[in-house]
């Protein structure tokens, strides 16, 4: 059990020697107490993708647990929409017959950051394209899996940055 303890200790120690500290939640979005996140509007040929990527949204500004997300955008401190630009889709690796072994998704989203004055804070556009590798099947089905799966994916992975870049903006 010392032994466990000794290790933990060390390497809490040794992390804090990295430059890694603890942060606050509570201090992650400076001065906003809530958040509305709209849904974005869906400009691309895959119907529903606005839905998976505004669960992603909501579900990491709750996870983060620095705000309140609330459904109404008027009486929010800040105002997230946008939208869902294109994804795109495309072979990545092919076989020797020159069947896709993996494809590419790729997922562009356009979001604003609202407050009630309407000045906007701004998002880094690095935060809002990404791109995720499936792998391709003989079964449909089962591509259409991963498919759906690297898209879920995405949306989390967009929505952390999303956060994150709010965040930065609003440290400034």
């Amino acid at each position: 059990m010392r032994g466990l303890v000794a290790v933990c200790l060390s390497l809490l120690l040794c992390a804090a020697g990295c430059g890694y500290t603890l942060v606050r939640q509570s201090q992650s979005l400076a001065g906003i107490q809530t958040v509305a996140i709209e849904t974005p509007r869906n400009d691309s040929y895959e119907p529903g993708v606005e839905l998976v990527i505004a669960d992603a949204l909501r579900r990491e500004f709750l996870r983060r647990g620095a705000v309140r997300v609330i459904d109404a955008s008027t009486g929010a401190d800040l105002v997230l929409d946008g939208e869902v630009h294109r994804i795109r889709t495309s072979g990545r690796s092919f076989d020797s017959v020159v069947l896709a072994v993996e494809y590419e998704l790729t997922l562009s989203l356009a979001l604003r950051a609202t407050r009630p004055d309407g000045s906007r804070v701004p998002i880094d556009a690095r935060a809002l394209r990404e791109t995720e590798i499936y792998s391709a099947s003989a079964d449909v089905e089962a591509t259409r899996k991963n498919r759906q799966e690297a898209l879920r994916h995405l949306a989390v992975v967009l929505a952390g940055r999303v956060h994150d870049s709010l965040a930065e903006s609003l440290a400034q």
